[in-house]
């Protein structure tokens, strides 16, 4: 028989996913991806509480604040640019985006107190890597998780070195010595910043990546080369060809529980996806 695919091998995890556990997921869309198909299968699972996040940094900056569970004051509100009207922080994606810095503020601590007691019972964290680009502010002098539609004089844009972002992964990986860890690069190629820079940035993170998994607490989930490698073809994108389309983030899933899952809890997920569809379906009426 051809063989038309080239299949990424990742075995088995000795860092495992459990119904008995709870989890967080931090990180870029990937994070976002996987965290609702696990929401969905029944999981306790906390995804991104400050929305979705790119750069390493501001992934260790939210771990840090869940940890602390330090709320967020009208020193963090910042105005969005462009007009929009709006209210957020640089903490924040700008889902979290309000009308005034009170209902900004109002639910941004809401959804730290529910993550930061979701944190300190979680036993797992999934963290994914976006981009080893980051912006920082000038005037706050630091890394921002969103520009806000803010004027680009305000920000200065680096890409972090694979010795900063090892730090950062090291760093957090050390400090929290109660949890595991999967760590992922996320399979959505920022193509703003050119193709070859996309590579270099994606490059910086797996090699970053690679330096603190240790085969046993720390492990790495190949998704970036199971789009790159295994699907490699833009059916399996959508239609901006750079985001991962549905059928494909499915696959991802399935490859994820594979790797992850443990063979015993298998039927658990498909009882739980089974009554999380049926809960969806919308019976035809006369």
């Amino acid at each position: 028989m051809l063989k038309l695919q080239t299949k990424v091998e990742c075995g088995t995890s000795p860092v495992k996913l459990s119904y008995s556990e709870s989890t967080v997921l931090l990180g870029s869309c990937f994070a976002d991806n996987i965290g609702a198909r696990m929401s969905d299968a029944g999981f306790d699972v906390c995804v991104n509480p400050f929305g979705t996040l790119y750069n390493p940094v501001s992934v260790r900056n939210a771990a840090e604040r869940l940890e602390s569970g330090i709320p967020f004051t009208e020193a963090d509100c910042v105005e969005m640019g462009a007009g929009a009207g709006l209210v957020c922080s640089f903490h924040h994606h700008t889902s979290f985006a309000r009308r005034s810095a009170a209902e900004f503020l109002e639910a941004a601590n809401s959804s730290l107190a529910s993550a930061h007691a979701s944190w300190r019972k979680a036993n797992l964290v999934v963290l994914t890597l976006g981009s080893a680009y980051c912006f920082r502010h000038l005037e706050r002098g630091m890394v921002v998780s969103n520009c806000l539609k803010r004027p680009a004089r305000e920000f200065v844009r680096e890409r972090l070195s694979t010795e900063e972002v090892t730090s950062l992964l090291s760093g957090l990986v050390s400090g929290f010595p109660d949890k595991r860890f999967i760590l992922t690069v996320s399979p959505i190629r920022h193509m703003a910043d050119g193709a070859h820079a996309n590579q270099l940035s994606k490059g910086t993170l797996l090699l970053a990546a690679d330096s603190v998994t240790d085969g046993e607490r720390v492990v790495y989930f190949p998704a970036y080369e199971i789009v790159m490698d295994e699907l490699r073809d833009y059916r399996f994108y959508a239609e901006d060809m750079v985001h991962p389309s549905a059928q494909a983030v499915d696959y991802l899933w399935e490859r994820f529980c594979d790797f992850a899952l443990p063979e015993e809890e298998r039927q658990t997920l498909l009882d739980n996806i089974k009554a999380c569809r049926s809960r969806q379906h919308r019976p035809m009426t006369r």
